[in-house]
């Protein structure tokens, strides 16, 4: 199910939110609620992809609970008083050995987990692409016929890994089924982000939605969602059109300079209201509940170095691949080619994590040089100027986003041919979308500003009425799939 769609904003979202507020003063049944709506959320889209979900969250569930005991009888044991040392050596020397084998049943349970989840994530997305790259480098035959992806697999894969990683380093505690369930499923943020940490919304599943601040929580939760709307009925689809024809004539014919720009410009913006209007529905959704999602996406075309621009891009990503990838390999904290290293690895593996394809590897890796390029200058330069260093930043992404559209390297090749030129000028052809656009994204108040400074009044609430509506005529029966959805 679509959140710009008639099923959802007409039926589900009013009906489930509606419910959830009158089961307010009863937790248990309002959250059990919540839990069985978001997977009839998830299994409207393909009800067959249902106990995947099912079995990956009660399977998580229940080597977490073995995970918990092990912990338990390590804490136990660590708080028993030992005899004094001339009275029993054998005692202290039996300790430290439950010890020891305690700490290496959890270290074995969580990396288990943890691995476990990457192979049936590696399974979906991954055997298939895996498999033609063997067979164009080794010259086998291996046929694998790739699965059918499913939907939010990647977020849903990546928020049990969040879970393992805290629990093994003693940040999150053993939740109950039903916390850790909806955790995971919670239907505004399972098929696409933000990515949350389970110490961010866990505990506020047990807040009463009618606590103080309701009402503010509710307005901006509707204004948040109206945005969110906006930017992808009126923007992001319409400029899905242009950036599609575009893309697809570049791997069959040579494209002029304007005309691959266009393509190049239009994708950038499409994938910019996209994304933030995604972000800003979820948590606008959220707001309605009582819940506070993080910020996920912070005008990232304003940024003046590549830097800031992932510090402001799919925020709670970023936050993940430098806390669980970067970190561990190295970071900053080894020296500059271990830096070096650690962020072309790590964007690489983002990259990965967005496709099974070399055109997502290459577009990740291209990100990762670029970082590395900027961290050196920041230790060994002084700094561009702003104009400068927005300008620059702004063609590397826009370049990039090439490589990350285009679904094959001869596609890829093709578009970046025709924006140097080797087509000829051309014609630029439809741009007025693409300026009204530009001048939200680089000119306008970021979402979250927004809704913040519109106080409570009809006048706000007749304007998100309009919008919504407005947009329900544009869409229809339904509009485009988000393009996070496949990744």
């Amino acid at each position: 199910m679509l959140f710009n769609s008639l099923p959802f904003i007409l039926v589900f979202a009013p009906l489930v939110i509606s419910i959830y507020w009158c089961l307010a003063g009863r937790e248990n049944a309002r959250l059990w609620f919540l839990v069985l709506a978001s997977i009839a959320f998830y299994g409207y889209w393909n009800i067959a992809h249902v106990p995947l979900l099912v079995l990956s969250l009660g399977a998580n569930w229940l080597a977490a609970g073995v995970f918990a005991r092990a912990d338990r009888d390590l804490t136990e044991l660590a708080d028993r008083v030992n005899p004094p040392y001339d009275q029993c050596v054998m005692s202290g020397l039996r300790s430290r050995r439950i010890a020891r084998r305690s700490r290496t049943r959890k270290t074995v349970i969580a990396v288990s987990a943890i691995g476990g989840n990457l192979s049936v994530l590696a399974f979906y997305k991954y055997l298939a692409f895996f498999a033609a790259t063997l067979n164009q480098t080794i010259g086998s035959d291996f046929h694998v016929t790739p699965a059918e992806l499913p939907l939010g697999i990647s977020f849903f894969t990546f928020h049990h890994i969040i879970y393992w990683v805290d629990l093994q380093r003693g940040q999150a505690p053993f939740y109950r089924l039903r916390d850790y369930a909806l955790y995971i499923v919670n239907f505004p943020q399972i098929l696409a982000g933000p990515l949350v940490r389970n110490r961010e919304i866990v505990p506020q599943f047990r807040l009463d939605p009618w606590r103080d601040g309701w009402d503010e929580r509710l307005g901006r939760g509707i204004t948040l969602f109206s945005i969110g709307l906006a930017k992808k009925a009126f923007l992001a689809d319409s400029l899905a059109t242009t950036a599609t024809e575009i893309f697809a004539k570049a791997g069959r014919a040579p494209l002029t300079c304007l005309e691959a720009w266009n393509g190049c410009l239009s994708f950038a913006f499409q994938i910019y209201f996209d994304f933030s209007g995604y972000s800003d529905m979820a948590i606008g959704l959220a707001l309605m509940l009582g819940m506070v999602l993080p910020l996920n996406f912070d005008i990232p075309y304003r940024a003046v170095n590549l830097r800031e621009f992932w510090r402001r891009w799919h925020i709670t990503l970023s936050f993940f691949l430098r806390d669980y990838v970067y970190i561990p390999l190295g970071g900053s904290r080894s020296g500059p080619t271990r830096q070096m290293f650690a962020l072309a690895a790590t964007m690489a593996l983002g990259g990965l994590w967005h496709g099974a394809g070399w055109t997502f590897v290459l577009w990740g890796l291209l990100h990762g040089v670029g970082l590395a390029v900027c961290a050196l200058w920041q230790r060994c330069l002084p700094p561009l100027p702003r104009p400068l260093g927005w300008a620059l930043t702004l063609v590397f992404v826009f370049v990039g986003w090439v490589l990350f559209r285009a679904g094959t390297l001869e596609a890829a090749g093709g578009m970046l041919a025709g924006m140097s030129g080797a087509g000829g000028l051309g014609q630029f052809g439809a741009w007025r979308t693409l300026v009204i656009a530009a001048a939200v994204a680089l000119l306008g108040p970021s979402s979250v500003q927004a809704s913040a400074t519109m106080a409570p009044r009809a006048t706000w609430a007749a304007v998100s009425a309009l919008v919504i509506v407005t947009a329900l005529f544009k869409i229809g029966g339904g509009g485009y799939e988000f393009i996070y959805f496949q990744f």
